[in-house]
């Protein structure tokens, strides 16, 4: 298995488009946004707490 290329992309953007539809797509994109910045902004606190009890 190599990486992923140009053609690849285009498929999984036009499954993508089947699925979903043009509409739900950038309400997903955003949902998915908001979970990663929580995730990392819950790392980041995390991190802070371990290392204020040092």
């Amino acid at each position: 298995m190599g990486s992923i290329g140009p053609w690849q992309i285009v498929l999984i953007i036009a499954v993508l488009l089947l699925l979903f539809g043009g509409k739900k797509i950038p309400e997903l994109m955003k949902g998915l946004g908001k979970g990663m910045k929580e995730f990392k902004d819950a790392t980041k606190e995390e991190e802070n707490n371990d290392s204020t009890k040092n």
